[in-house]
């Protein structure tokens, strides 16, 4: 009996060890935004009346992490399918969406838009779906992916449909796509290649030798 109990004892500790995925979370949450660049970028935030909640640092297998990030609960623009954000990118983000898309889509469009559609931002992949080796910027909350945006008078404008679609749509796209360059590091749209026919990519990863953004 003893015996057996503790066979059942060995095989519950190997199953509690063994559980541990690929993907389980180490939490620091003493880490979460220690530094003072850091802690600049919360102001920031605040004084743009951002409402956010910090996240506590984790780290994932295969080198994927998010440190300092945060989650946007609201601004001036509704926003989907927002996770982990870098402070730089939720803060350069939101700005864009202030100062560039609500303009913008007055100007083209004559109306507000109301909410903007994103396809995420933390992703634990690699580039390209995986065939170049190197880590997303997905990877550590340093990117998110824009779709489409909603207008108030109900109109859809998506960067699949719009981007060669009817004039103001174009017009619309492309003037948010060149704004964007001037916030983000990098940028990437329908122009650049297949993969991007349908979002436009913003991160704040910087591409150029000499730290210049790069915008395609």
């Amino acid at each position: 009996m003893v015996r057996g109990a503790f066979i059942l004892f060995l095989a519950l500790l190997v199953t509690a060890c063994g559980g541990r995925s690929e993907r389980e979370v180490v939490r620091r949450d003493n880490d979460v935004f220690r530094s003072e660049p850091a802690r600049q970028c919360l102001s920031t935030l605040k004084a743009a009346n951002v409402r956010f909640t910090p996240l506590p640092n984790q780290s994932f297998a295969g080198g994927c992490r998010t440190i300092d990030t945060v989650k946007l609960m609201s601004f001036s623009t509704e926003a989907t399918n927002l996770g982990a954000m870098t402070c730089p990118l939720a803060a350069n983000f939101t700005a864009w969406a202030k100062h560039a898309v609500e303009p913008a889509a007055k100007a083209y469009l004559g109306s507000e838009v109301v909410r903007i559609e994103t396809m995420g931002t933390y992703n634990c992949r690699n580039i390209n779906g995986g065939r170049s080796g190197r880590l997303s910027e997905h990877a550590s909350g340093n990117a998110v992916d824009v779709s489409a945006f909603i207008l108030k008078n109900g109109r859809r404008v998506s960067v699949l449909s719009g981007w060669n679609g009817k004039a103001d749509e174009r017009a619309f796209l492309r003037r948010l796509h060149q704004s964007a360059c001037k916030r983000f590091g990098t940028v990437l749209g329908p122009d650049y290649n297949a993969a991007h026919a349908n979002h436009f990519h913003f991160d704040m990863g910087k591409s150029m030798k000499d730290g210049s953004a790069f915008c395609r």
